[in-house]
């Protein structure tokens, strides 16, 4: 036994450091107080180096009040650091930031010098108290004692002021360093990566393969993000295949920053052969593999991998849920949906705000705008991310001023919009033609800055265009110092619903001229602006240049928009090819050919091209497929045909009708004389008639000469779209037909009064490549003269043929006007 007491007398001291460091965690504070009992049992401590191992031990463990006690009863007078290290680490390790740095400077006063382990706790706290010139200060008292070079004291330096996004500074510190390990390395690619500074990771990394310093899993999974945000796909295999050399291919996250780089790559067979490879998934590779299915457009595989990870045993967490939802919102299936809600909340995964946010965005899109609220409403705290989900799909679903309410209380809590929002906010004020509004939120945007993102560029000029002031869009665009395809696409597309499509024409070659390529949505803008001003030539064009270009003659929706350009420029047969050849053909394409055929007054080939779409090729039709079947019946004069597709539309295939279905059957009730049942219709409308219901009927009043009922029609007309100049002058003329000029005098009267002015209507013909347009009244074409010469000559030979010539309107009996020669013939004519 004495043999025994003098041998772990000897022993212990050696052993001493292992057995203290050993007990280094919260979990393993009691085994460290037996061995400090067995140390004082023994009379053992009291040296101070083993004091100060207990003193550490404590501080490890997060014992702050036995740290503290231990540190009391050393000799401070002796100067050793190693206490004062113990402390101030236990102060940072518990949060009291403020406490590590007095501290610090009490270690001074007693004329203690630090030394390369405090700094990097002091670095930290200043991090922490968001202190730059803490941060400032211990830099210069670091270069002072010659510590800049250390790597552990540089390492600490360097993360702070790349935390500040001081990269020149945090690169200076750096280049001092003389031995620089893979960890020095690592912090700095991962703070280039933090700042957004990718080229700088890859020029680091091959800084560190050039002092041949071997990467480990940090860095790899750096370079990997950085090669997947780049859609570095050389760079990734390469990297890939490093791993495996080194070893490292499934070991810890590697594997799943393989996964990410292929999927974000386009390269999603790769990731889901190396998925395929892996011997355990956990739950971030599950996670990403849903998240590239997702990400790839592929929403129903990723459902299937949803489910073979639920039966594979392992758990998802709310990354799982975040990254799956997408896929329910394309479906648009509601019962998907509350499903997927059920399990979050019945497994007690934790709604965090992106998973808040991915639930209220499939909810309404969807169409569960009220859970959407509900949960909306439930939350504990809301950030701009749930904000700008909620605005969005108020706006997904129409609801304008909810999203504007919505945005005002993010504003009244003084939470700042960021670009997201910003962008989801504008084509709200858009739709509400709000101008003034939206010049605010410009100035807004111009004083944060925003106005030099792309994105948030798009959407202000989209945002003026709706509310018609084109040349302020034009501005805007001209001022972007940075253009992408976005911006001109927006710009495109605007200028081809705006007065004047062929500015969109203009644009589109513009862009050409730019280098920017074209996309779909480029081709699909610029062919519908070519449908607006019946510009054939340009349109055939732009077909050339599609089937130059494989991917874009593949593209279904611009097929369709080509064939709904050649049926508007009057080439039925061209657009029938068009269709006719497509590869894929889906609802959009079929609608399209319908509408075309239909529009030109042929119903029976219209009829023709419904049946063979749903009986020879199974594609079920839509509200739009119904309308324009509805709207080919208006075109032929089939008042029973169109009412029965109408009521097959509910009955049949479960579509209830919309505002624009009812306006179409009220059209097709008033162009037969029908005025009793255009006017039941409207009377039984499951919801409020809107304005374009109403104008319809006013324009079959007008049509019929029947002025009570357009009275009716025009009072409601009034209230709900009362700066539409179209339906004043269908008021005036309805009045006019029926020799009311009162009631034409009242309606211009109304108009003056409310500041509307009327938008003159255009016509165009293309002659050889060129686009000649006129308004009413037009005296600038070069060769008005020789063309009205030839009218009055056309109207001559007609009257020799028997034809009457009839007015657009009858003339004021006391008008004072003096007329032309052509309206001249016509009132001669219907005095003969």
């Amino acid at each position: 036994m004495r043999h025994l007491s003098q041998l772990l007398g000897e022993s212990l001291p050696r052993r001493l450091t292992l057995l203290l460091q050993s007990c280094s965690g919260p979990t393993l504070l009691r085994q460290g107080k037996q061995v400090h009992a067995f140390l004082i049992v023994n009379k053992i401590s009291g040296e101070s180096y083993i004091d100060e191992r207990i003193l550490g031990m404590y501080a490890m463990c997060g014992s702050f009040s036995d740290c503290g006690k231990m540190f009391h009863r050393l000799n401070l007078q002796r100067g050793s650091i190693k206490p004062w290290n113990s402390i101030i680490t236990s102060f940072v390790r518990i949060g009291l930031m403020n406490q590590a740095l007095s501290f610090y400077f009490k270690m001074l006063m007693f004329g203690v010098s630090p030394d390369v382990s405090t700094f990097p706790c002091l670095v930290k706290a200043c991090v922490a108290l968001k202190n730059l010139r803490g941060v400032e200060f211990l830099k210069y008292t670091v270069s002072c004692r010659g510590m800049d070079c250390n790597e552990f004291v540089a390492s600490s330096l360097i993360k702070a002021y790349l935390e500040y996004g001081k990269i020149d500074v945090a690169s200076e510190l750096f280049d001092r360093v003389g031995k620089r390990d893979c960890v020095i390395w690592n912090v700095m690619l991962n703070g280039y990566a933090k700042c957004g500074d990718l080229d700088s990771v890859m020029k680091g990394f091959s800084g560190m393969r050039m002092d041949k310093i071997s990467p480990n899993v940090v860095t790899f999974d750096c370079v990997l993000s950085v090669s997947a945000s780049k859609s570095l796909t050389d760079l990734g295999v390469q990297l890939h295949g490093l791993a495996v050399v080194s070893g490292f291919e499934f070991e810890g996250s590697i594997k799943n920053s393989l996964l990410s780089m292929y999927s974000k790559c386009g390269r999603f067979d790769d990731a889901c052969k190396l998925f395929r490879m892996m011997s355990r998934a956990d739950t971030v590779t599950w996670n990403c593999m849903i998240s590239g299915y997702v990400q790839s457009g592929i929403m129903e595989e990723s459902l299937v991998c949803f489910s073979e990870m639920i039966s594979s045993g392992v758990l998802p967490d709310a990354i799982t849920f975040s990254s799956l939802l997408p896929s329910i919102s394309r479906f648009e299936n509601l019962e998907y949906c509350r499903q997927i809600h059920c399990y979050i909340m019945r497994h007690s995964v934790p709604l965090d705000i992106f998973l808040t946010s991915a639930l209220i965005d499939a909810y309404f899109k969807c169409r569960g705008v009220s859970t959407a609220q509900k949960i909306f409403r439930q939350c504990n705290s809301v950030d701009v991310v749930v904000f700008t989900a909620m605005i969005s799909g108020y706006l997904h679903n129409g609801l304008i001023t909810d999203a504007l309410e919505i945005f005002r209380r993010l504003v009244d809590v003084e939470m700042c919009p960021n670009e997201i929002t910003l962008v989801s906010i504008l084509p709200v004020i858009g739709g509400l033609l709000a101008l003034e509004l939206g010049r605010e939120l410009h100035g807004f945007i111009i004083k944060k800055g925003f106005d030099k993102r792309c994105n948030v560029g798009s959407a202000v000029i989209d945002m003026y265009a709706k509310c018609g002031r084109m040349e302020l869009a034009h501005e805007i665009f001209r001022r972007l110092s940075k253009k992408d395809i976005v911006s001109w696409n927006s710009m495109i597309t605007r200028c081809a619903q705006s007065d004047d499509p062929s500015a969109a024409i203009g644009v589109f070659r513009q862009m050409g001229v730019s280098g920017i390529g074209f996309d779909c949505v480029s081709i699909s803008s610029v062919l519908s602006a070519c449908a607006s001003v019946a510009s054939e030539s340009f349109g055939k064009a732009i077909h050339c240049f599609m089937i130059r270009h494989c991917s874009l003659s593949s593209d279904v929706y611009s097929e369709s928009t080509l064939i709904g350009m050649y049926a508007k420029c009057g080439n039925l047969n061209s657009a029938m090819n068009v269709f006719e050849r497509m590869e894929e053909k889906n609802i959009v394409s079929w609608n399209t050919i319908i509408a075309a055929y239909g529009n030109h007054g042929r119903l029976k080939d219209s009829l023709r091209l419904f049946h063979e779409m749903v009986e020879n090729n199974g594609v079920h039709p839509d509200k739009i497929t119904f309308l324009e079947i509805i709207s080919a019946c208006c075109h032929a004069g089939d008042v029973d045909e169109g009412v029965r597709f109408f009521r097959s539309m509910t009955e049949d295939y479960g579509i209830q009708p919309q505002q624009e279905h009812y306006a179409c059957l009220v059209d097709l009730f008033g162009r037969a004389g029908r005025l009793k049942e255009a006017y039941e219709t409207v009377k039984g409308m499951p919801f409020a008639p809107d304005a374009g219901v109403w104008g319809t009927l006013l324009g079959a009043c007008r049509l019929h000469k029947n002025v009570e009922l357009a009275k009716v029609a025009s009072r409601k007309l009034m209230d709900l779209d009362p700066e539409n100049s179209g339906y004043y002058v269908l008021i005036s003329n309805a009045h006019a037909d029926a020799g009311e000029w009162g009631g034409v005098t009242k309606a211009r009267s109304i108009m003056k009064e409310r500041g509307v002015e009327k938008v003159p209507g255009t016509s165009w013909i293309e002659i050889k490549n060129i686009n000649h347009s006129f308004v009413s009244g037009d005296e600038n074409h070069p060769e008005h003269s020789h063309m009205h010469s030839l009218i009055n000559l056309l109207i001559e030979e007609l009257k020799l043929e028997g034809y009457v010539p009839q007015p657009y309107l009858p003339i004021h009996p006391h008008s004072s006007r003096k007329l032309n020669q052509a309206e001249k013939g016509m009132v001669d004519a219907n005095n003969v």
